[in-house]
């Protein structure tokens, strides 16, 4: 095979550049893609335009594991899409919120609501801000705070569930990268393997009770605090949370109990016979969101009298939702095959040669996906990017791939809840109404404890591999938060 040395390199970091200029993913893994089988093809661009889909975008979208992955993320959105209209996920939101009588007990209710919603990181913000942006002014608490809590209970929740919709994007993400590295592993054995090590979202998460237990603020979101006391005007609850708060359960329980049911079936099946592989987690993931459409429609025929075409147009509408995450996937996949081909990998391992100790190369990665994610707004796109070109370097330098792939998670989640152009930010913002550049200054400080805290997780790593490090790194996590808290909150 020929040798294209630092040609090899141009795909993907045109990729990150213009991710960071741009800002759009999806222009940036085309143009990136088209580069590098422009390079394959002898610059000749009729011959790379047509081999780009052909050799690597419509084989990578017609492999079974693929096809597979975008099918079932659709179907996740239609779902999503069908519990929205239900009144299922506010139902859900809305059981959280008893006896709530104190600034404390308000913002801890806050965040289990937000642990609840986890079928979505941009639902979670958009359900549960709005339902307790009443109980927060009548509790006098900022609503920056409240930003900050569906913020992190959002993207950090979401990814650590092994059947929500992203995690059928990252091990898609997987399969393919050690597909093109000729290693063989199941995709959802090597996730769970990932999951003890997502340090900021774990951190993350247990920094908001940590936080909120001290009673106080510090920073920026004590000073908006202080200044929401003093503006504060009295203003009359906003319409609807009793209706809410009445709703039946069961507009939710009956979805999530088929989907439960028949998931466990089907993986309990497996996992008594022949032993639960890929295949059948996906297998399992679309029929169990399909019965579960099934029975919100249901739902909403008997509640508000929606017929089952109208449910299934919803259902189709909530799919083409996430076109854009399908669009992501074919490039990422047909930029990891053109990075193979052009042996990315191998060049850039020879560049960091003996200057890195692999132990310490996640720690490097973690930097990346950071800077990467908080440049362009996206963990989704940083995600396909890093682990269709880091993964074949760690694995040429011997690097732990379990580690890497949880520092491409961990960083590109630090950098997107904390960038002012993320969606899932943006979302917080208007989910509490809050003025955008106010939840952005606020939250930064918390964030950068879990990010912080998160790198010292992979310094500890690099010394002694367990998964107990981040049990460690949430007990000094809490000790760190009451220092500061004691030192500068109030």
């Amino acid at each position: 095979m020929e040798s294209y040395g630092f040609l090899s390199v141009i795909p993907p970091v045109l990729s990150v550049f213009l991710a960071v200029y741009t800002r759009n993913i999806i222009l940036s893994l085309a143009v990136g893609a088209l580069s590098g089988t422009l390079i394959l093809n002898a610059y000749n661009p009729f011959f790379a335009t047509v081999s780009l889909m052909r050799d690597h975008v419509f084989v990578q979208v017609a492999s079974p594991s693929n096809s597979q992955v975008i099918l079932i993320t659709m179907i996740i959105g239609g779902f999503v899409r069908m519990l929205e209209e239900s009144g299922g996920a506010k139902a859900f939101s809305a059981a959280m919120v008893k006896f709530v009588s104190s600034p404390r007990k308000g913002q801890l209710a806050t965040w289990m609501a937000g642990i609840s919603v986890f079928f979505s990181d941009t639902a979670n913000s958009l359900i549960v801000g709005p339902l307790f942006r009443p109980v927060f002014r009548e509790l006098k608490v900022c609503r920056e705070k409240l930003a900050y809590i569906i913020d992190t209970t959002a993207a950090p929740v979401v990814i650590l569930i092994p059947f929500a919709s992203w995690a059928v994007y990252i091990m898609s993400l997987i399969e393919n990268a050690y597909s093109n590295m000729g290693i063989s592993g199941e995709p959802f054995e090597v996730l769970l393997s990932v999951w003890p090590y997502q340090f900021y979202a774990f951190l993350a998460l247990f920094a908001v009770p940590m936080i909120i237990s001290t009673g106080k603020d510090f920073g920026p979101m004590a000073r908006a605090q202080a200044e929401y006391l003093k503006e504060q005007q009295s203003t009359s609850s906003e319409p609807g949370r009793k209706e809410e708060d009445n709703q039946s359960l069961l507009i939710v329980i009956l979805p999530f109990a088929i989907m439960i049911v028949t998931l466990a079936s089907i993986l309990g099946y497996y996992a008594a016979t022949e032993g639960v592989k890929s295949v059948h987690v996906n297998a399992g993931l679309c029929l169990s969101y399909i019965f579960s459409s099934m029975g919100c429609a249901y739902i909403m025929k008997r509640n508000q009298g929606t017929s089952f075409d109208e449910s299934m147009t919803l259902f189709f509408k909530g799919m083409g939702n996430l076109i854009s995450v399908c669009a992501i996937l074919a490039l990422a996949w047909a930029l990891s095959s053109i990075c193979r081909e052009l042996e990315t990998g191998q060049y850039l391992a020879t560049l960091v040669g003996d200057n890195l100790d692999p132990k310490f190369f996640p720690i490097v990665v973690f930097f990346i996906g950071a800077m990467m994610s908080f440049a362009t707004g996206s963990s989704f796109g940083t995600f396909a990017i890093l682990v269709a070109t880091t993964l074949p370097v760690a694995h040429i330098l011997n690097a732990d791939l379990v580690l890497t792939i949880a520092a491409i998670l961990s960083g590109g989640l630090f950098g997107d809840h904390t960038s002012p152009i993320s969606d899932t930010t943006v979302l917080a913002s208007m989910g509490a109404d809050c003025p955008h550049i106010n939840h952005v200054s606020t939250q930064f400080p918390y964030a950068l404890i879990a990010g912080v805290a998160t790198i010292c997780s992979f310094f500890l790593l690099a010394i002694y591999q367990t998964p107990y490090v981040v049990l460690i790194m949430i007990l000094l996590q809490y000790f760190a938060i009451r220092a500061l808290m004691y030192r500068y909150g109030r």
